[in-house]
């Protein structure tokens, strides 16, 4: 082993056993109840979850908590991933949960539909991976739909017993590492949306539906066939810790005759998502949505729907899909209404805006008053509850701000 070896060892045993020790703590066994509490349907409390940081910021900041300074590319990942954790851990946790393992997914190549994105991007922060996209129209000719082939999924065991026997050796002992499946992305209009454009795609619909309604019959296909070759080369995770942001424990999974080496879809958590459907008609987002993302759900034993789309008006159309039990309700969502058709039914998703923690001058009351808002009406309608503090592009170079956001979702909540 070399000098530079060694030190990666040495940075990685350093923070392995910092982990390992958070993921021991009984804490984290308490947070798991809870969750299992709130996805039952059965909350005891409000839960908090905080995702998608902007972490160039947070480098910044705090360069010698958050600075890499091992050399090899894999040994950095692992290193990127352990210090964010325990720095979130340490300053803004919410409701995370740590395990005392490091999963390591298995490699595997997917062949996606074979379409390659054509965009332009325009960053307002160089180091910040929030940019904006123009994406070029790629389907302008109905023989243009011959583009799209069946994903093909090949698992690579010889990669993954590398990457493996490398990072065990690592660790050496600090910190358990675990061979984990993946959590597979089956959105079918976010995949549009970047091969045609927004505008694109949405004059197709009302232009060309017949065309459309052939896009999203090859796609389903397409997802259905990649989670037959996933399950069957067992790549599939299992019951997942998180789903979309949020705490994924539950009573209810994985399902009965469970196998570990082949985990199914039954087994876990799946999250849908139709975000350019914000402005459709809830007829329209039936016939190009729901009707096709129903069938995904079917094999799934639980299901996230929604993201950033307002679902509060198209809640009708959200209870035809199967497995459903946590609803996203946006920032663009009418609160009032969403936890009205929401009840007892699913678990009401609240994403709080993130532009309050981008302000010029950041308030803290106006912070405790959007939480309490929701909260309130969550109660008043009897809705299980969680808010999840996402998308975060920006804190201004203030990351105390998610810090106190963190403490007042907390009190809030009656952690």
């Amino acid at each position: 082993m070399n000098s530079a070896s060694r030190n990666d060892q040495r940075v990685l045993r350093e923070l392995g056993a910092q982990y390992a020790e958070i993921g021991a703590l009984p804490i984290q066994e308490e947070k798991k109840r809870l969750w299992r509490r709130l996805n039952g349907l059965r909350p005891e409390r409000p839960m908090v979850m905080i995702d998608q940081v902007c972490w160039n910021e947070f480098e910044r900041a705090f360069p010698e908590e958050l600075g890499l300074q091992c050399a090899d590319p894999d040994a950095r990942r692992y290193e990127r991933r352990l210090r964010r954790r325990i720095f979130q851990w340490r300053n803004f946790p919410g409701d995370m949960v740590v395990e005392p393992f490091f999963g390591l997914e298995k490699s595997f190549t997917n062949t996606g539909f074979g379409i390659g994105i054509q965009e332009e991007t325009l960053p307002t922060d160089k180091t910040n991976n929030v940019v904006a996209h123009h994406y070029q129209n790629q389907f302008e000719r109905d023989e243009d739909l011959e583009k799209i082939r069946e994903p093909v999924v090949r698992y690579d065991a010889e990669e993954t017993e590398r990457r493996l026997h490398r990072a065990r050796e690592w660790f050496d002992g600090a910190l358990e590492v675990r061979s984990v499946g993946a959590t597979p992305y089956l959105s079918i209009w976010d995949v549009i949306a970047m091969w045609m454009g927004v505008e694109g795609a949405l004059y197709a619909i009302v232009d060309r539906p017949e065309f459309m309604h052939a896009m999203c019959e090859r796609m389903t296909s397409g997802y259905l066939s990649m989670l037959d070759q996933m399950e069957a080369q067992g790549l599939l995770y299992g019951p997942q810790p998180e789903i979309h942001c949020t705490g994924a424990w539950t009573d209810e999974l994985p399902a009965p005759g469970y196998d570990p080496a082949r985990p199914r879809a039954r087994d876990m958590w799946m999250y849908g998502l139709a975000q350019m459907f914000s402005t459709v008609s809830p007829a329209m987002f039936k016939e190009f949505e729901i009707d096709y993302t129903r069938r995904l759900c079917e094999r799934f034993g639980l299901v996230y729907y929604g993201c950033c789309d307002p679902l509060d008006g198209k809640m009708a159309e959200v209870r035809e899909l199967p497995h459903v039990r946590k609803v996203s309700m946006s920032p663009w969502a009418n609160q009032e209404r969403g936890a009205e058709e929401i009840g007892r039914d699913y678990v009401f998703s609240r994403k709080p805006n993130p532009a309050l923690l981008a302000t010029d001058t950041f308030d803290e009351e106006v912070i405790r008053q959007d939480l309490r808002e929701t909260i309130r009406i969550c109660a008043k309608y009897g809705c299980p509850v969680e808010l999840i503090q996402k998308d975060i592009s920006t804190v201004r170079d203030d990351p105390r701000r998610l810090f106190v956001w963190s403490r007042i979702a907390l009190e809030e909540s009656g952690a």
